[in-house]
């Protein structure tokens, strides 16, 4: 028999969006629910994404630190060796916590939870069946009287010519729970995840190399800082491949592989790079399996994202949708703003979300951390700029820390001096970006970061001599 529920939102997909949104919902007095069909909560993020592999970066780091930088500081540490197996653990924990965490955030503000498979009947009904549940005939039934709130995030792209097993060809979740540090890896993108992941075993070990099918790994980034970005990967070992087209792999022997690629330049013969990994890591694609989003006639565009108003509504009235499923970064800050601003503005209030301003990190070393135009894209949109840049080899705490490769970038309006844009590769780049990303929402101006106070000595003093030399006017250097 049927078990039948009503509530006023539902929330399918238990990841930032779905998790953040019910929250916001419950606190604005909805009666909300949410479907996941993980055991743990918190998406592909928090599980098999931003937490992990943050952590893992966050411990080679110190790794390679232990190797390479440490005696700088007189510090001697004889052999320095790796314990992979409790580096893994310790991630695992940090996902456990964390995960446990939003589960406490539930039952406090007092959000029902379902983990199943969720199907939509129409505009106000879900089913939902458990993953081992083969009988269809007595789902649990749950009504919405407000929303339905599609948050079922996004899933690795796929390569036919490269078919992810988690053994030889890994996806993003194979590449951070390997058992040991493979000899040789290549990335097969050199976009964000393929670069950060491929850093963590860069560090602890691998020769890396990255075949990137565009003309520059991670293009969407201001060309002066992209180039300092390649440089210092260059640097510590990694090696690029770009305009090159993967064309698949043969076993060389038990252990080994050849991937085989092809330069996109005419009449450009096959090579092939030894590897006894393959890290497959070629963007995401909007997840929608099993909603029965087509026989409900809601709308998707041609990548498969799902198309939304500018209030998050579907093409049924009713059924709303946010994070990666719809157009717009994939990133979990940007999920989370979209469904806190809908359940807003399903309760009357002025949900908003500032576009412009949607922050972009890669938690590389160093990081590097955007937000705005780009340079190039300023100019293509014909605006007038003038620009601002500093380096963190003047900065006297970038020294102290042993840190000092990088810049901070500025871009402002060549009449008004509004900040159009900011842009840091360099140590703790995304905390940095911060303060620009607070002064852009309140329309400031690089007069206006340049004469704030920055404590003395600080990274942050960085973005200030930045913002003085868009007047050219910096005192550092």
């Amino acid at each position: 028999m049927s078990k039948s529920e009503e509530f006023d939102i539902i929330f399918i997909g238990a990841g930032p969006a779905g998790y953040v949104g019910a929250i916001r919902a419950a606190q604005l007095g909805f009666k909300t629910a949410v479907i996941e069909k993980r055991t743990t909560l918190g998406g592909t993020c928090l599980n098999v994404g931003c937490i992990p592999s943050k952590a893992l970066l966050e411990s080679s780091e110190l790794f390679y630190q232990a190797h390479k930088d440490f005696t700088h500081h007189g510090i001697e540490l004889g052999s320095v060796k790796l314990d992979l197996a409790k580096m893994m653990s310790r991630k695992s924990k940090i996902v456990k916590d964390l995960t446990d965490g939003i589960g406490f955030l539930f039952k406090k503000n007092k959000i029902t939870r379902y983990q199943g498979l969720a199907t939509l009947v129409d505009s106000k009904t879900v089913h939902i069946t458990d993953d081992s549940n083969e009988d269809l005939s007595a789902p649990v039934i749950l009504k919405a009287t407000k929303a339905i709130v599609l948050a079922t995030g996004s899933v690795p792209n796929e390569l036919p010519s490269l078919q992810v097993d988690e053994k030889d060809i890994l996806s993003s979740t194979g590449a951070l729970s390997l058992d040991k540090v493979p000899t040789s890896l290549v990335v097969v993108g050199g976009g964000v995840i393929g670069l950060e992941l491929g850093s963590v075993w860069l560090r602890l070990g691998a020769q890396v190399t990255v075949i990137e099918y565009a003309q520059e790994v991670c293009p969407f980034l201001d060309k002066e800082i992209n180039k300092h970005f390649k440089r210092s990967l260059e640097k510590q070992g990694m090696q690029f491949i770009t305009q090159a087209k993967v064309i698949g792999f043969e076993k060389a022997t038990n252990t080994a592989m050849n991937l085989k690629y092809q330069s996109l330049q005419e009449g450009a013969s096959v090579k092939s790079v030894l590897c006894d990994k393959i890290l497959v890591a070629t963007g995401r694609k909007p997840f929608s399996e099993g909603l029965n989003l087509e026989g409900l006639g809601i709308q998707k565009d041609e990548r498969g994202f799902v198309k939304v108003n500018s209030h998050f509504e579907t093409s049924v009235a009713g059924i709303y949708a946010v994070g990666d499923l719809i157009l717009g970064p994939m990133l979990a800050h940007k999920a989370e703003e979209e469904a806190v601003a809908l359940a807003e503005q399903l309760a009357g209030q002025a949900g908003h979300v500032n576009y412009q301003l949607v922050p972009s990190v890669i938690y590389t070393f160093p990081e590097v951390a955007s937000v705005g135009v780009t340079e190039e894209q300023a100019k293509a949109m014909g605006l007038p700029i003038k620009t601002g840049s500093f380096p963190f080899m003047a900065n006297g705490r970038a020294k102290a820390l042993g840190a000092t490769e990088g810049i901070v970038k500025i871009i402002a309006h060549a009449e008004s001096d509004k900040i159009l844009g900011g842009h840091i590769i360099g140590p703790r780049a995304s905390e940095l970006l911060g303060e620009i990303i607070v002064a852009m929402e309140f329309g400031g101006s690089s007069e206006d970061l340049a004469r704030s106070f920055h404590a003395h000595p600080t990274l942050n003093e960085v973005v200030r001599e930045a913002s003085l030399a868009v007047d050219k006017r910096a005192r550092q250097i």
